[in-house]
């Protein structure tokens, strides 16, 4: 889920800059107004109207960032989609039945789009608009590293992902974080520019608007990064009613034996090494991880 949920998040902060640039440039040369600054006491803020603008912006920018997931995941990880009626390889042939017959043992009616990725991390993600639209992804690095029930205990996971629906549970709270930065970055701004001439206010407020959205974005993805790991735990019993307990529990220590492996040989330059080593880490960098501790995932399906 790490990789569709940090697709998700910068699309997510690029879709409400380009909104917020673009409706800028429109009521800059139309008789819209876009000030929420009404002057007189206090702060003069137009908070109602701010906060509907907010909510419209804000669940916009989440929705479309949702529309965009599966096509900018496979532009960006470069995903070999699999035609399952076409000529396919006999690895590329076990992942697509593997992918499908997990599926319907999920009960989904729609069988997810399925790809590969080159690369050596050791890792996979789903991704997609909505159960019909949905991707599952692995990457060589995975296929080549572990073996087959492990691999089928990772795709258990990604596909309970999918019939979890987590992609559009994740877009709604996105959503509502989005309605808060962009209420606040813009009571920001407003106290910002009126520290500066007159003149000035204008690009001042502009560019404190864009720097703020960018930052309390940020700072929302703490929430965001949090939920994502209560949805891990989830997605990982999921995985258990799927594929079966012993896989899910296998793949796990599966990838817990590859990141003590990584950190043995400290291979910094690899990009794998990096991306598990970031699951696996605790203090602050550990509140922006989207993956619990493997340790405390491994000993939470145990208890089940």
């Amino acid at each position: 889920m790490g990789k569709r949920l940090l697709f998700l998040l910068v699309t997510n902060i690029l879709v409400m800059t380009t909104i917020f640039i673009v409706w800028s440039v429109i009521t800059h040369f139309t008789d819209i107004s876009w000030s929420f600054d009404t002057g007189g006491a206090g702060l003069g803020i137009d908070y109602v109207s701010l906060g509907v603008f907010s909510l419209l912006v804000g669940f916009a920018g989440s929705f479309i960032s949702l529309a965009m997931s599966r096509f900018v995941a496979k532009k960006m990880m470069k995903v070999k989609v699999l035609d399952p009626d076409g000529p396919l390889s006999s690895h590329e042939r076990t992942v697509v039945e593997k992918v499908h017959r997990l599926s319907r043992a999920a009960g989904l009616m729609h069988m997810p789009e399925v790809g590969i990725y080159q690369s050596p991390e050791v890792n996979a993600f789903a991704t997609g608009p909505s159960k019909k639209r949905s991707l599952v992804a692995v990457s060589s690095g995975l296929l080549q590293t572990m073996d087959d029930d492990a691999v089928e205990g990772v795709i258990a996971h990604e596909v309970a992902h999918v019939a979890n629906g987590d992609m559009v549970t994740m877009t709604l709270l996105q959503g509502v974080i989005n309605t808060f930065v962009v209420f606040f970055s813009r009571i920001a701004a407003i106290l910002v520019s009126r520290l500066v001439r007159a003149e000035m206010q204008g690009i001042v407020r502009f560019m404190a608007i864009i720097i703020f959205q960018i930052l309390f974005s940020i700072l929302g993805s703490l929430v965001v990064m949090a939920f994502s790991r209560y949805r891990e735990f989830h997605a990982d019993r999921g995985g258990a009613d799927l594929a079966g307990r012993d896989k899910m529990a296998h793949a796990l220590r599966s990838l817990k034996n590859y990141v003590d492996r990584a950190n043995v040989n400290d291979r910094t330059d690899d990009s794998a090494v990096q991306t598990m080593k970031i699951n696996g880490k605790g203090g602050v960098a550990k509140l922006f991880s989207s993956h619990p501790d493997l340790d405390e995932r491994i000993a939470r399906l145990e208890e089940r």
